[in-house]
């Protein structure tokens, strides 16, 4: 007789119950496949990953590293022998080891005062590992001591201060143990992709230190340290890049310059030279390579998509991810003949997220809003699908979890707009509500887990979502939508969503919040400075005030004037005009800004100006400041960060919207 297991609403701290699942890459046989999971330890709300091994037949899971160390970046040598991974289990800083996927003590490889960046990648005759890491400066800056700069852009968010830590394209020689440094310029390198002769190394060149361009510049490097551009950042934006598997040609993710910023991105081939037009290989498919759904957890890879890219057998087409509304597809993109783009896994309901592919499977991370994250495998059409991981089976089994519904309507200039509207699993409508608004702004909501959305409905309230103007996935049209104009058209998409969930009975017109991240939190601040009918707000690390932005973000300049269309001095009133801070005078709505303190995409003086405005006009506002805490700290950030947003986050909407 089987055990019943009493369900319980979910709490702020059982986030910290889930296992994360994070990188996976399958062995050269297509057998076995590693994998990464990271883990809170509750008693000292510190966070580790460790690596695991999946056989793909059997499904079973087996442990490969112990210890509380942050893991990952696995990679298998070509001959499926060893699995070169990051680790910081010696002295704090990660290195490269290697170890047997049979198990043994794990050998340290390299053993760099500065440590390892990111890699490893093997070279395709396993001799060689190339990998990035900082180049140490003849004399170390003191922190303690006065310092100059000089950079453009020079601290960028989750990172610091560029000088000291931008990357450089090293190799280690496995045969000789010996370590060489192939880069030397105040760029920082990254993404090094081995050439199928082992001659080359491509690479991304981002962070030119006389420019505010964010676009990367493409590079390749030879062992002799020789640096060639293949495409510099007159030709536009480059998210990702790979040799062909015959070394002639180079495919790469990116749009051209000259494009709107939320411009969908294409696949493109250049010649290994880089000296003819790039030519696009997927110009007719309305959808994004780089697209993500936003994620409150806190996954290695990005936020729930990415441009990873996989050659099938004879490298006439790559597998890799879409970006389709409110879900990721894993599509097939031919590199010959006419344009096909073929999806293989396409489940608006349920996002799939490329991982690795191999002869006979592909191999992918599936999300739903009941599941946060396992690993899946399924023939290369997409078809025998089966699960190899189940990370919170015993978890989900105790939690109570709501399910959202899907809900449609029509904006003012006759858009559809797409969202979900997710009720507490027990009880009856009308509920307190809260609005969840998504950052970017050109990104979107979707069909995944999110531990925020569980935490509130587990507390009585219910809880919209919506991807208004200005989302990614809906074509360049809807995305380019709200460009010199942030704040109108998506303040009323949102509100007519509210409206739509009081019509259905299900929000609480007298109990209504609403949350917002980044460009969620210049939303956040829009409302309360243009409607009263919100009983709280939580603005989180907000853009506030654009003319401030424009000069104190690590993306100010090259960001707004591609938002805006047009300069801070050219267009000077529409800043001022599309700014929160100049409404926050009419504020009513009782409002807790939480900012990081080390955010420098949305500096804390955006939330500062914002609550000084609203002290000063009697308005009832607090604000939680999180020391050390980056852009994304409340998602990926530090567990004690994680857990006292959380915590704050309900006792506002409790007190402010539920009066208790």
């Amino acid at each position: 007789m089987s055990e019943i297991i009493e369900k319980h609403s979910i709490l702020p701290d059982d986030l910290f119950k889930l296992k994360i699942l994070q990188d996976a890459l399958l062995s050269p046989d297509g057998k076995k496949a590693v994998y990464g999971v990271s883990w809170v330890e509750t008693d000292t709300m510190d966070e580790y990953t460790n690596l695991w091994l999946v056989d793909i037949a059997s499904g079973q899971s087996r442990q490969l590293t112990y210890g509380k160390w942050h893991e990952g970046g696995a990679a298998w040598s070509p001959d499926g022998k060893q699995i070169a991974f990051l680790s910081n289990r010696i002295d704090s800083k990660p290195q490269i080891f290697l170890i047997a996927p049979d198990g043994g003590e794990a050998r340290q490889l390299t053993k760099l005062e500065q440590g390892v960046g990111s890699g490893p990648v093997w070279s395709p005759d396993g001799k060689q590992i190339a990998f990035t890491a900082a180049g140490l400066p003849q004399e170390k800056p003191d922190p303690k001591k006065p310092y100059r700069v000089t950079r453009n852009v020079y601290r960028f968010d989750g990172a610091g201060y560029l000088d000291p830590i931008v990357q450089d394209i090293f190799i280690i020689d496995m045969v000789n143990d010996v370590t060489k440094r192939l880069t030397n310029d105040r760029f920082s390198n990254h993404s090094p992709n081995w050439s199928p002769d082992g001659r080359q190394i491509l690479f991304t060149a981002m962070m030119n230190p006389d420019s505010f361009a964010l676009s990367p510049t493409l590079k390749a490097v030879d062992m002799d340290g020789n640096v060639h551009v293949i495409l510099d950042e007159e030709w536009g934006n480059i998210d990702s890049a790979c040799f062909t598997p015959d070394g002639k040609q180079i495919v790469f993710v990116g749009e051209p310059e000259g494009q709107k910023i939320a411009t969908r991105n294409q696949m493109w081939l250049v010649d290994a030279e880089g000296k003819t037009k790039p030519k696009s290989r997927s110009s007719k498919l309305g959808y994004s390579f780089c697209g993500a759904l936003r994620s409150d957890l806190p996954k290695a890879w990005r936020a729930m998509g990415g441009t990873l890219m996989i050659f099938n057998k004879d490298g006439s087409a790559v597998y890799t991810t879409v970006h389709v509304a409110g879900s990721i597809f894993i599509y097939k993109i031919a590199l010959q003949g006419p344009e096909s783009c073929q999806p293989l896994v396409a489940n608006p309901e349920r996002p799939a997220v490329l991982m690795d592919a191999g002869e006979q499977s592909l191999l992918y991370a599936v999300s739903s809003p009941d599941l946060p994250c396992d690993l899946f495998v399924s023939d290369l059409d997409g078809k025998n699908e089966h699960r190899l991981t189940h990370l919170n089976d015993a978890v989900l089994a105790e939690w109570s979890i709501a399910f959202p519904e899907h809900i449609q309507y029509t904006n003012q200039n006759s858009a559809t707009i797409e969202g979900w509207l997710m009720k507490p699993s027990a009880g009856e409508g009308p509920f307190p509500t809260v609005l969840y608004i998504h950052g970017g702004p050109h990104s979107a909501y979707g069909n995944m887990f999110s531990f925020d959305y569980q935490m509130l409905a587990g507390a009585g309230y219910a809880v919209l979502y919506l991807n208004p103007s200005g989302s990614s996935g809906y074509g360049d049209d809807f995305a380019n939508s709200i460009l010199a104009n942030w704040g109108d058209l998506v303040f009323d998409d949102l509100m007519r969503g509210v409206d739509l969930a009081i019509e259905k009975g299900i929000a609480d017109p007298d109990k209504l919040g609403c949350y917002g991240l980044s460009y969620g939190g210049y939303m956040s601040c829009w409302i309360v400075g243009h409607t009263s009918r919100f009983k709280a707000a939580i603005p989180e690390n907000p853009v506030s005030n654009l003319v401030s932005f424009y000069g104190t973000s690590d993306i100010g300049p090259r960001f707004l004037e591609e938002e805006m269309e047009g300069t801070l001095i050219d267009k000077f009133q529409l800043y001022v005009d599309q700014s929160p801070v100049t409404y926050a005078h009419k504020a009513v709505t009782p409002t807790l800004m939480i900012q990081g303190e080390a955010d420098y995409r949305c500096p804390a003086e955006q939330s500062e100006q914002f609550y000084t405005i609203l002290k000063a006009h009697g308005c009832t506002v607090e604000m939680v400041r999180l020391p050390g805490s980056p852009h994304a700290g409340s998602i990926g950030g530090a567990p004690i960060v994680r857990q006292y947003a959380n915590h704050a986050m309900l006792d506002w909407f409790n007190k402010y919207i539920k009066g208790e």
